[in-house]
Parts: structure tokens; C-alpha cells; sequence
């Protein structure tokens, strides 16, 4: 994982703490960090839905933190899907839904690990999210030159028939000659805001030569990469039912390509439940234990608690397939996946709610740790009769 800088991470810690407060969960001095295992949380339908926390979240926290019978603390990370903004403004979000402090040494977003393909490409464009802040993203990850769709619509205003730039979008958008300029590669950064408007623009990119708008490939096969951060087709907001996400825009943007040119668009996607995504959780889940609990060995089990069948379960099974530790997957009906429905992908275990999911794993630790003790005794005991004998 490129490791984030130690200002930003200080920066981002100081500014939550001053949104937090004064406020901190009561600890028993006597409360010690395992080793043995820790927690990976997806966030919408998991800890907050529609942009409200779920009850039951606060008090999951808090037990993890050292509130509980065991007196012990979990180290935990989260790994969502979700995006648009900065890691270290997504961490002062939760933060405050949390009441308490969140690093972006122990968060990632779906496009975070897009950080490691700054280097890969020059002139990128980026779509998705609110305003400027996904064009603040990438160029926050190092990319160079960081274009969108509101560049291109304001150097030629019948790229979109039918969307009109608002005086702010006009004002924020940077004016280029796009007949100069190559575009290297696609990424949506975040759920798109006008579906119309950017699947025209990714269209006539993936039908260009070499990335240059106003182009036309012969052959359809010489247009730049696409990447999308995540594939969920559905996620959980404070409708009562999902609404489409981003794997709806990408599956559009492929259905289109191949109505108008015959051929597949293969694009492809970050996040859950890619296994690369797990990789990255692993390697910041390993720094954050060992920068912030000085444990440098890599936990025994991690729960994933995940509220999507196809995303966090899928990808937590997989995942556990290819590791020597066990990724112990959990899913909670609070989300996505809603009680009576069979889910295409099989967890370990399926509770109502996050807090169920902590005490569940909590007391299976304890129980396993038990067991482990009585089962050195015994073989104590068996190696001191037979020194006896």
C-alpha cells in the first residue's frame, strides 16, 4: 500500500479530534489490545444508513474500544466502497456519526487503492461525486493532470445536447483546447450525478482514437481504460427499498458500447469484491496494528461485517480461500440483504445488526481462547505424568 503521509494522517486525526470533542468512551486501565484477531467494516447498511448512523453502531464501537467484559480492545479498519470525497473527509464524517476518532490509517475508500495508478498515466479523466472534490481526490493521489466532465462540456457545449453547465460548474470548470489533448485513461471515482451526460463523454473517449475527442476508431479497440471503483449494483440509503449504484452505470456504459459498435467494452472495477481490495485492507489492517498497537504479526481471524451478499460477503469468502489466516465473513440486516431472502453468497454467520456481529466475535474469541488454555493444561498435565511415570 503507498503509505499516506504522516502530515495528512496527523493533519486529519487533529481535525477529528476537534470535531469529536472532549468526549471518550470510559476504559478500564486494565484493558490490553489482542493480537489474536480484528475487525474490517463496511460502512452504508453496516454502521450508518442514508447518512444516519444505525443505533446500535455507537455502542459496537464502544465495545471494540474497551467497553466490555473481556477487558480487552479489537483493532478494527474500514474498507467501504463508498467514495467522492477525500479519506481524511470521510473520516471526519464518520467520525462525528461515531462520536469518536477515526484515521485515515485505518480507512479505505473504493478508490483508494487508485492511488497506485498515478504514476501509470498522464492525462486522466475523472467522473463522479459532488462539484470539484473527485478532481481534488485524484490530484491529492498524484495525479498529474486531472480532467472532467465539465472541462469538456465548457470548451464544446454540444458535447451534451440536453445538460447545461450552472454558473458555479461553469466557474470551477478549466478551459482547455480538447483538440490538443489525449485523454490517458477513465476513472469514475464516485456514482455519477448526471448518468446522461457522462456515459456521452466516456462514449466518445472509448470510441476515439488514442483518447482524443472529436476522434473516431476504426476498429473501436483504441480508446483508454476505464476504471470504475467499485461494482455494487445496488446499495442501501433511507429508502425502503436499494437504489442502483455504480455496477448499474458501468453495466449501461457496456450494454451502450456494445449497441452502438458491436463489440464488449471490458472495463474494469476496484473495490469490493475484487481480492486486490482485500490485499489492500490486509496491508493497511497490518500497519495500522502494528503503528498504532506496536503488534507486528498479522491477526489469526479478521471479522468482515458487511451488509451486500455479492460484495462484502463474496469477497470476503474468496478472499479467505487464497490466505493462510481466516476471514471469517458475517452479514447484518440492516442494509442490502434483508431477512427471508437466500443470499447468492453464504456467510459464516448472518446477524440483525453490527453490534450482534462484535459480541458474536467477541465471545467466539473468548471461548476459542479458553479452550486453548485448557487444552495446554491437559498437555501439561499429560507431560508431567509422564516425567512422573
Amino acid at each position: 500500500m503507498a503509505p499516506s503521509e504522516g502530515h495528512e494522517v496527523a493533519a486529519a486525526m487533529e481535525m477529528a479530534r476537534a470535531r469529536v470533542g472532549s468526549k471518550e468512551a470510559h476504559t478500564p486501565p486494565e484493558t490490553t489490545v489482542t493480537d489474536r484477531y480484528a475487525f474490517a467494516f463496511d460502512i452504508d447498511g453496516v454502521l450508518v444508513r442514508g447518512g444516519k448512523v444505525i443505533p446500535q453502531a455507537i455502542e459496537a464501537m464502544k465495545m471494540l474500544n474497551g467497553e466490555n467484559q473481556y477487558g480487552i480492545k479489537v483493532p478494527y479498519i474500514f474498507v467501504t466502497n463508498g467514495g467522492g470525497k477525500t479519506e481524511q473527509e470521510r473520516c471526519l464524517d464518520l467520525s462525528r456519526q461515531l462520536d469518536l476518532e477515526v484515521s485515515p490509517g485505518q480507512f479505505i475508500c473504493g478508490h483508494t487503492p487508485m492511488r497506485e495508478m498515478a504514476n501509470r498515466y498522464k492525462t486522466v479523466l475523472v467522473v463522479g461525486g459532488e462539484g470539484e472534490k473527485c478532481r481534488q481526490v485524484a490530484e491529492g493521489y498524484g495525479f498529474r493532470d486531472v480532467v472532467t466532465p465539465g472541462d469538456i462540456i465548457k470548451d464544446n457545449g454540444a458535447t451534451t445536447p440536453f445538460r447545461k453547465l450552472t454558473d458555479s460548474e461553469t466557474n470551477d470548470s478549466r478551459l482547455r483546447n480538447f483538440g490538443e489533448a489525449n485523454i490517458d485513461a477513465i476513472f469514475v471515482f464516485a456514482d455519477s450525478r448526471d448518468w446522461a451526460g457522462d456515459q456521452q463523454i466516456i462514449l466518445d473517449l472509448v470510441t476515439s482514437q488514442n483518447g482524443k475527442l472529436g476522434s473516431r476508431s476504426e476498429t473501436f479497440e483504441d480508446g483508454p481504460p476505464v476504471y470504475f471503483s467499485h461494482n455494487d449494483v445496488v446499495w442501501s440509503t433511507n429508502h425502503q427499498n436499494t437504489r442502483i449504484g455504480m455496477g448499474a452505470l458501468r453495466a449501461s456504459l457496456e450494454a451502450m458500447f456494445k449497441a452502438i459498435t458491436g463489440k464488449d467494452l471490458n472495463t474494469i472495477a476496484f473495490g469490493k469484491p475484487q481480492t486486490g481490495t482485500f490485499h489492500f485492507a490486509t496491508r493497511l489492517l497490518q500497519q495500522w496494528r502494528r503503528d498504532t498497537h506496536g503488534i507486528d504479526s498479522p491477526p489469526d481471524t479478521v471479522y468482515f461485517v458487511g451488509d451486500t451478499p455479492e460484495s462484502d460477503i463474496r469477497g470476503t469468502n474468496e478472499f479467505n480461500s487464497e490466505v493462510d489466516n481466516h476471514w471469517f465473513s458475517i452479514l447484518v440486516r440492516t442494509g442490502v440483504f434483508q431477512d427471508g431472502t437466500k443470499p447468492k453468497y453464504v456467510p459464516e454467520m448472518t446477524v440483525d445488526n453490527v453490534l450482534d456481529a462484535v459480541k458474536f466475535a467477541m465471545h467466539r474469541e473468548h471461548v476459542k481462547a479458553l479452550q486453548k488454555g485448557l487444552n495446554g493444561a491437559s498437555l501439561a498435565t499429560e507431560s508431567a505424568v509422564e516425567v512422573d511415570g
